[in-house]
């Protein structure tokens, strides 16, 4: 089996790689990434790579179909991953998210590869007022560039002339604990925050809904997607990622991490800036397709593992939402150093 992961040295990447190697020993993984994030490693140890057997460093504009000839499968991870960064690089947002994404697609399709896994978001639902879990039928309502793109992505997937089996894992917020942590994510932060400052800011009201998955559960889902057969879903198939127990206001993720540092005091914000995207997902579907590949993480552990991570190491960062681990902040200084132009393309020295 040969299985080739875009985007491995982000933060859900290490984690993904892993969990195939565990999963399949004997399989050839390969990555392709550009190699942004490649130096924001959390703590000591190997490289997340070295359970890789090749690493192509390529713009996931660039990718063609020689770089995916011989796959299995394809897991598309290669993405502007936030709200913020889309926010600050909009149009190069569709561009990779979208634009670049189908294109990947349509190399891995013409590869013969017969599995591609997209790695979407629940984010597409935007804003639920009326309270109700967002299912797959749900009318979409994207708020930000970042979930326009990867519903334009989706919709561009579903109509691709192809045999190749496509999964779109409309995945919950990411959490937990990984080689490449990000702390610009809601729990993540929360515990980053009760760590080295002892207080855990919120900075909305607390009130937004939202769904959560830990990296080593999507991980799962993906084992699933990469290789489910077609009448499990049919040849396309864009399904929630994640469990409904893992549905949560922002206020019970900071008491949950409370509870966990009875130390740190909760903070919210005196005037909390608006913040629409409020949603519960119903992960039914998920559920009945994938019943041996569901989460197992819980919450409480997730929080566990990311504080005494923290605490190994002396994480005492109280800036940290300007350190290496807010990707916003990385691509900005990149940009400000002159290695990415505006459209994030590397700079070529004279």
């Amino acid at each position: 089996m040969r299985i080739i992961i875009t985007g491995n040295m982000g933060y859900v990447g290490p984690v993904v790689a892993a969990h195939f190697r565990r999963t399949w020993p004997d399989a050839m993984l390969g990555g392709i990434d550009q190699g942004w994030f490649a130096h924001c490693l959390f703590g000591l140890g190997a490289l997340p790579e070295t359970v890789l057997d090749f690493q192509v460093f390529r713009d996931v504009r660039d990718i063609s179909a020689a770089d995916l000839t011989g796959a299995d499968a394809v897991i598309h991870l290669a993405a502007v991953s936030n709200d913020a960064m889309g926010k600050r690089f909009e149009s190069v947002t569709d561009e990779i998210n979208h634009r670049a994404s189908v294109s990947v697609a349509k190399a891995a399709s013409e590869a013969g590869v017969g599995h591609f896994v997209f790695a979407s978001s629940c984010s597409v639902y935007g804003a639920a007022a009326d309270g109700a879990a967002r299912s797959e039928t749900s009318s979409l309502a994207p708020l930000t560039a970042y979930a326009r793109s990867k519903i334009d992505t989706e919709k561009d997937l579903a109509a691709l002339d192809t045999d190749m089996i496509i999964t779109s894992l409309r995945f919950a917020t990411a959490c937990g604990l990984s080689p490449r942590l990000r702390l610009d994510l809601v729990l993540n932060d929360f515990v980053a925050s009760a760590v080295s400052t002892g207080t855990i800011e919120i900075l909305s009201d607390g009130s937004p809904w939202r769904p959560l998955i830990h990296v080593r559960d999507m991980a799962r889902a993906m084992e699933w997607a990469a290789t489910r057969p077609a009448d499990q879903g049919g040849r396309y198939l864009a399904v929630n990622g994640g469990c409904d127990e893992w549905n949560f206001q922002v206020r019970d993720l900071a008491t949950a991490v409370g509870k966990a540092m009875p130390e740190a005091d909760i903070s919210m914000s005196k005037t909390p800036p608006a913040d629409n995207r409020s949603y519960k997902v119903d992960f039914a579907k998920f559920r009945s397709l994938a019943p041996n590949h569901q989460p197992r993480e819980t919450l409480s552990g997730a929080i566990a593992e990311l504080r005494d991570a923290m605490k190994a190491i002396n994480f005492s960062d109280r800036n940290f939402r300007n350190s290496d681990f807010i990707r916003l902040k990385i691509l900005n200084g990149l940009v400000d150093q002159g290695k990415l132009a505006s459209d994030l393309r590397q700079m070529v020295a004279a």
